[in-house]
């Protein structure tokens, strides 16, 4: 059985004990969180899909981690005036493990 979810604005088809990495969540590590989004549910019988979101469907999920992303580099450069600027940004995830998906 899969489902995909959406958790903050971006899509993740999960599966029972995937690890996802998705921007940051409020919680601690341990603590269990439930995604109320899921757009789609399927199992090898059926397909549930949404509009825009499966009414009673539910993934449950356990945060693992709360780290760090890989650094990303964005490099301005303007000719003739010999301007240069370096910024780097490391994004904010959250590890989750998906433990059940249910359906309506």
């Amino acid at each position: 059985m899969f489902a995909i979810i959406e958790v903050g604005g971006k899509q993740f088809t999960v599966e029972h004990g995937d690890t996802v990495d998705v921007d940051k969540l409020q919680g601690n590590v341990g603590d269990v969180i439930t995604v109320g989004r899921v757009l789609l549910t399927s199992d090898n019988k059926s397909n549930h899909i949404g509009t825009p979101t499966v009414k009673g469907a539910k993934v449950t999920a356990k945060i693992l981690a709360q780290k760090k992303g890989e650094k990303i580099d964005v490099r301005r450069f303007k000719s003739k005036v010999r301007q240069r600027r370096h910024i780097g940004f490391r994004p904010h995830l959250t590890t989750v493990e998906i433990t059940a998906i249910a359906t309506a």
